[in-house]
């Protein structure tokens, strides 16, 4: 469901942001909506990606390398 809603930019933002939508072949109000849908999709992969890379931290990697103590490590 579309919902309208109603802000207020200075005319000579006005004026240029038509002059843009124009040259894209679109309307002020249909650009503003896509860049608003980019800004929330944008947002919204980084917070799955934050928590995904949270995860990943705290499990660790398994690089396949042999454990060995600290003594092992030093031995001369």
């Amino acid at each position: 469901m579309k919902q309208n809603i109603t802000i207020s930019l200075d005319k000579q933002l006005i004026q240029k942001a038509r002059v843009i939508a124009a040259r894209r072949g679109s309307s002020v109000s249909r650009m503003l909506a896509d860049e608003l849908a980019q800004l929330v999709s944008d947002s919204e992969r980084y917070e799955r990606s934050c928590i995904q890379a949270k995860a990943d931290l705290e499990q660790g990697i398994d690089l396949g390398v042999r454990r060995v103590s600290r003594d092992e490590l030093h031995e001369r």
